[in-house]
């Protein structure tokens, strides 16, 4: 008997599938990617760098040295106590507010629209996440605000010429406080980035900001004298606009005390964030 051999071939190897750990900087990369592919991220800093500007601008060439010394203050400031820097950052409040939208629409949008649950199963240690959001927006904000705020001074200027607080780029202060508005607004938007993947709401997470940020203050106006003097400064809002002001006012803050309460209050709520995102579902 022949026995005859069968030659097989054999199967073919399935497709290797190349697996990509889960780092911080591709983390980074997609939040920047998602960040910029929507269509409100555009539009709110637009926003937001238009108001700096367009107040600033208005605040600026409608100021009136006669109304100030006839008791009527300017757009820009109170009393006698306005000066070139101070009309230049009227919008940022307005700025403020937009920037802080931003922030909770790039965390809280996720939770509305339920892309968050891709986010985690993608990045399941979670924490990456919110610091990569808040390391996208902030440099972002920051030179953008930046930006807008020396616009603002510089496009004001032409209307302070011959008054007593028209000022340059080279006096003294002037570059840090335009700088500390950026930086303000950038923490405002790390701020509303917090908030929003703490409360996991749009609605609530902006209505907590302007809360905190516009409210509260007034709300302190209803306590003692003597706690509203000792609390005021701590408040949020309060201890940045220490940050960007020209000249200290009494009561006030320094720029580098203002800032370092600010930056406290921003990284509290960072961390309430980071609690509820680690110990609770998607």
């Amino acid at each position: 008997m022949t026995v005859t051999d069968l030659s097989t071939t054999p199967a073919p190897a399935p497709p290797r599938t190349t697996v990509h750990k889960v780092t911080g900087p591709r983390v980074l990369r997609s939040e920047w990617a998602k960040f910029w592919s929507l269509r409100s991220s555009w539009i709110t800093l637009g926003v937001a760098v238009f108001l700096l500007i367009l107040f600033g601008t208005i605040a600026s060439h409608t100021y009136s040295p006669d109304a100030v010394a006839g008791g009527r203050p300017g757009p820009g400031g109170d009393s006698g106590d306005s000066d070139a820097v101070s009309l230049a950052l009227t919008g940022v409040t307005f700025a403020s507010l937009a920037m802080g939208v931003l922030g909770v629409l790039l965390s809280a949008g996720e939770y509305t629209t339920g892309m968050i649950r891709s986010t985690l199963t993608a990045v399941p240690r979670r924490l990456p996440v919110l610091w990569a959001k808040a390391a996208v927006i902030g440099p972002v904000a920051l030179v953008l605000t930046a930006v807008g705020a020396l616009a603002a001074f510089e496009f004001g200027a032409p209307g302070l010429d011959g008054t007593d607080i028209a000022l340059s780029l080279g006096d003294d202060g002037v570059l840090r406080s335009l700088a500390g508005a950026g930086l303000y607004l950038a923490l405002v938007a790390v701020f509303g980035v917090a908030l929003g993947m703490l409360i996991r709401s749009s609605a609530g997470a902006i209505a907590a900001l302007v809360g905190i940020l516009l409210i509260l203050p007034g709300l302190a106006s209803l306590l003692p004298d003597s706690w509203n003097d000792t609390l005021s400064p701590y408040f949020p809002s309060n201890a940045g606009q220490a940050v960007y002001a020209l000249h200290q006012s009494s009561g006030s803050l320094s720029p580098g005390a203002g800032l370092a309460v600010f930056a406290g209050w921003v990284a509290l709520a960072l961390v309430g964030a980071a609690g509820r995102l680690i110990s609770t579902d998607a």
